[in-house]
């Protein structure tokens, strides 16, 4: 995938409409980044706090018009997202639309995605800015595309009108339609477990798995999503934190032998418990175990020599900024070409 371009069913990710003259207040109230600062068809990531700073969740909120919104949330959090946005809408000039069960979602990732998408296209791709996005027809079908992804490529996440669950024609007309213009580029359905690899070689956190409402977004080293000059669910708590500092940091880590660092392995420093691996896998790329976890603060520095206890032995690893990947041949600010 990182050298022509995977197709992506993710239509399992919630979505939300958010309308009317209330909707920008009830998004900045309840997520951290500045939505009064997007522009229409401008989207931004962003986090959802509780009242303690904890994060609930992930999110990229996209700005259609002047007061229409789009939120994508994660799977898991279908139910509880919804409920906490139409809890903070009441008594609000918004209307909030549950759309996760009729558009149907996927992505493109990959150096390749533009090209074969645009074949489809009636708009032309390149003019969307990274996080911007646009209404086009895909295939003869309304699509709203967005410059956006979770595997730190370049490419697009592609949301089908009017293909709701129980009639997937329309969906089905892309899908099949994008896997046939990609096939002489070597372009190929991709589950989500790809996915899952591919977001932690680029160092993306997994809600759920290295993030969840005991975190907060200093320790998890998302804080270029908080915006502190706004009022938001967990402001003050967070600016708390901010002052203090955390006594844990997210890193990443490579290992020195080819073994598989899991989720839930111990991390050690000069022999003592340091924290625990959140991800890992194999990497592909670099031929050896990657992983994410969070390790006490005086261990995170960058370089860090530390050992992971892979079942009944020590591993050597090393502290990294992720993404694990060489920027310059892979990921969208690569420099070196694809063929």
């Amino acid at each position: 995938m990182r050298n022509a371009a995977g197709l992506f069913d993710v239509s399992h990710m919630g979505r939300a409409m958010i309308r009317g003259k209330d909707s920008q207040r009830v998004l900045d109230t309840i997520t951290t980044n500045d939505v009064a600062s997007l522009a229409s068809f401008q989207g931004q990531y962003s986090l959802i706090c509780n009242a303690e700073g904890g994060i609930k969740d992930d999110v990229l909120v996209f700005r259609l018009q002047e007061a229409e919104y789009l939120i994508v949330y994660n799977a898991a959090n279908r139910s509880k997202d919804y409920d906490w946005i139409t809890a903070n809408a009441k008594g609000l000039s918004v209307e909030v639309q549950n759309i996760s069960d009729d558009v149907a979602m996927f992505a493109v990732q990959g150096p390749k995605a533009t090209s074969v998408v645009q074949r489809l296209s009636s708009v032309q791709l390149e003019q969307i800015p990274r996080f911007g996005c646009a209404w086009a027809e895909l295939a003869e079908n309304k699509t709203l595309v967005s410059r956006t992804g979770y595997t730190g490529e370049d490419g697009f996440e592609l949301f089908v009108w009017d293909a709701p669950v129980g009639n997937a024609a329309k969906a089905r007309q892309i899908w099949d339609r994008i896997l046939e213009e990609g096939k002489p580029q070597g372009v190929e359905a991709c589950g989500l477990g790809a996915r899952d690899l591919l977001r932690l070689e680029a160092g993306l956190c997994l809600y759920g798995t290295d993030m969840d409402e005991k975190t907060n977004p200093y320790e998890a080293k998302l804080a270029f999503a908080v915006k502190l000059q706004k009022e938001f669910i967990g402001k003050r708590r967070l600016q708390e934190i901010k002052q203090k500092g955390t006594e844990k940091t997210r890193v990443g880590l490579v290992t020195r032998q080819r073994v598989i660092p899991r989720h839930g392995y111990k991390i050690f420093h000069n022999d003592e418990l340091a924290g625990t691996i959140t991800s890992g896998t194999l990497s592909p790329l670099i031929n050896t175990g990657i992983a994410m976890g969070y390790v006490t603060t005086n261990t995170a520095t960058e370089g860090t020599n530390v050992a992971v206890e892979v079942r009944d032995r020590l591993e050597g690893a090393t502290i990294v900024k992720p993404p694990f990947y060489d920027r310059t041949k892979y990921g969208y600010t690569r420099t070196v070409k694809t063929n």
